[in-house]
């Protein structure tokens, strides 16, 4: 069972939705399992919440710098949204499930509204056991790659590459690899 799986996909995917249903099947066979996640993910506070309206609280934030603490017996780690876990934290992570035997599943973006690589994710997809993709669907009806970052309802590809929903009326949504760049082309046209 020792693995550190990497879950990824654009916004609007169901990662959450996921994790919360892989929690419920390992807890249905009496399995030890834990929640946690990034302390900088602040929109539902101590839970993770799911746009289809599951939620759960979390058993442990993950706070900046920090190494991560973990009590004895979890058998299966479940982190959210571990794009906003730095390199070491994902190194403690890998440890955790060899040392441990722990299965680790990690659920987060593989890149931010610019199409850069988050220090997480970037970590997860070269040390990860296995790496599986999520898909959603773009607006066009293709399958979404990409995460565009909405300011007030219209596309923005600038500010702080962390921006956390509902903060400065920032929405995010998912798009295929065209529309971002026709988008991307027409925003910097302007």
């Amino acid at each position: 069972m020792a693995k550190l799986i990497f879950r990824y996909s654009a916004m609007n995917s169901g990662k959450t939705t996921n994790l919360l249903q892989v929690a419920h099947n390992y807890e249905e066979r009496d399995f030890n399992v834990k929640i946690a996640k990034p302390a900088i993910d602040t929109k539902a506070g101590n839970y993770v919440s799911s746009r289809i309206g599951l939620e759960r609280e979390v058993d442990y934030l993950i706070y900046p710098n920090e190494d991560i603490k973990l009590d004895r017996g979890v058998q299966v780690l479940l982190v959210d949204e571990a794009q906003f876990l730095n390199k070491e934290q994902i190194n403690e992570l890998y440890y955790f499930s060899k040392y441990y035997n722990i299965l680790v599943i990690c659920y987060g973006l593989r890149c931010d509204f610019r199409g850069q690589g988050f220090e997480g994710s970037t970590r997860l997809l070269q040390i990860a056991d296995e790496i599986e993709e999520l898909k959603t669907v773009c607006f066009c009806g293709k399958k979404a790659t990409f995460n565009l970052r909405l300011k007030d309802g219209k596309p923005t590809f600038e500010g702080q590459q962390v921006e956390i929903d509902n903060q400065h009326k920032i929405k995010y949504d998912s798009v295929c690899g065209d529309c971002f760049i026709r988008i991307l082309t027409k925003y910097f046209d302007k």
